[in-house]
């Protein structure tokens, strides 16, 4: 599985988990729905959750240890 797909099966899964349209999901987060259908249906091979994987690779870790950092705490993050 490419990482894409990772990306597209996540988000569909939380939709369904959360029972929320992708429309709901576009009002919630402030990114536009066109954005949002554009991750799911796997047309932009390059966003910027793939550049911080190859970074995060890059460093030899995952994206979970690299974001496991008080600097990504909701309360520490403005926009």
């Amino acid at each position: 599985m490419t990482f894409n797909q990772a990306l597209a099966e996540r988000i569909n899964e939380l939709l369904a988990e959360k029972g929320i349209t992708q429309y709901r999901l576009a009002m919630n987060s402030g990114v536009a729905a066109q954005n949002i259908d554009h991750i799911r249906k796997q047309r932009n091979q390059t966003n910027a959750v793939n550049l911080v994987f190859q970074i995060a690779q890059g460093f030899g870790m995952t994206l979970k240890e690299f974001f496991d950092s008080p600097l990504f705490d909701i309360e520490n993050i403005t926009d």
